[in-house]
């Protein structure tokens, strides 16, 4: 039976990941707002996710924090915790659970005791699928964003676009503002070094190299990260021939928003940042470590340039996409 023809009033979504994770389903989750449009939906995600659940009033109508589970690392099991959150889960009665969380390996059992009426999600092959109806085998060959679209379709629902979403608030202008950075519009870049795993971080000595590059060419550069990343920016700074604006630990995660929405580009590791930039349309040079350049990098291709530094791992060939970028464009 089609989805949109069970009576379906209240759902619960199990993604519990990063910032950029959770970006790149929106643009699944609107085409499940839109569907179901008087729906109560329910986020549940690692606690930190409750901010960016509040910036999506019009998709999420509560969340709920992951005490964490065996076998997923991303958020530390703490059986007690978890025991509460089950109970806390099964009171609500959802109709529909959607497991988003990935080949629902580990996550499929999870989220079976939800004990919704009905289930969808991914599967892998050879794995439990608590109803075949309404799951999908998780589609390897697709980009992040595609995969959780795919799954929509799936369930019968229309897709809109496939464009990312960052919303941002008058708050977080005012919060950029007093950080008191001097900055103005699409004068320029934001170079962003830093990412959860030292792995997935490109060379400072190159993030540097580029940084001069820009200030060269004419724009100002601001370098930016988390307050736990104000060793990496600094490790950059110090590298370069040349001033930036350092921004680490001086803007909230809305703030940075803006920050990225008002700058000519971004450059940067492949992480939330980069997310946000495909989100708000900002042009982005995106250098790729983790091996799967194809799942991450931003569809538009005509705003953003990814590059796997796994198989390129040429300075030149960056540096002629930063060429590029910025031939004819120096700010007045």
């Amino acid at each position: 039976m089609e989805l949109q023809e069970q009576n379906i009033k209240k759902i619960v979504l199990f993604r519990a990941l990063q910032l950029g994770d959770l970006l790149c389903s929106i643009p699944a989750i609107r085409a499940l707002r839109n569907g179901f449009p008087d729906a109560e939906i329910t986020l549940v995600c690692l606690p930190w996710a409750k901010f960016l659940a509040e910036r999506f009033p019009n998709y999420f109508n509560s969340f709920i924090s992951f005490p964490g589970y065996p076998g997923l690392p991303e958020q530390t099991f703490n059986a007690k915790d978890f025991t509460s959150f089950i109970h806390n889960i099964q009171s609500q009665k959802y109709d529909l659970s959607i497991q988003l969380h990935g080949n629902g390996t580990i996550a499929n059992p999870l989220v079976g005791l939800f004990d919704a009426k009905l289930k969808a999600g991914f599967y892998k092959q050879g794995h439990y699928q608590p109803d075949p109806e309404y799951f999908i085998d998780y589609p390897l060959q697709l980009p992040e964003v595609l995969r959780h679209i795919k799954l929509m379709e799936h369930l019968g629902l229309k897709i809109d676009d496939r464009q990312m979403e960052f919303p941002l608030i008058e708050k977080d202008y005012n919060d950029l503002e007093e950080a008191g950075l001097g900055l103005y519009q699409g004068k320029y870049v934001c170079i962003h070094p830093g990412s959860r795993g030292e792995e997935r971080r490109w060379s400072p000595e190159y993030f540097a190299a580029l940084a001069d590059y820009c200030i060269e060419r004419g724009f100002k550069v601001v370098v930016t990260g988390t307050k736990d990343e104000a060793a990496i920016v600094e490790n950059v700074i110090n590298r370069m021939k040349n001033q930036p604006i350092n921004a680490a630990g001086k803007t909230t995660l809305g703030a940075i928003g803006v920050l990225i929405k008002n700058a000519f580009a971004l450059v940067s590791n492949c992480t939330g940042v980069s997310h946000i930039a495909s989100a708000l349309k900002t042009r982005s040079i995106v250098i790729s470590l983790d091996g799967e350049p194809e799942r991450w990098a931003p569809l538009n291709k005509e705003l953003h340039t990814t590059i796997d530094w796994t198989t390129t791992n040429d300075f030149n060939v960056v540096l002629k996409v930063a060429e590029e970028l910025l031939t004819n464009t120096q700010p007045a």
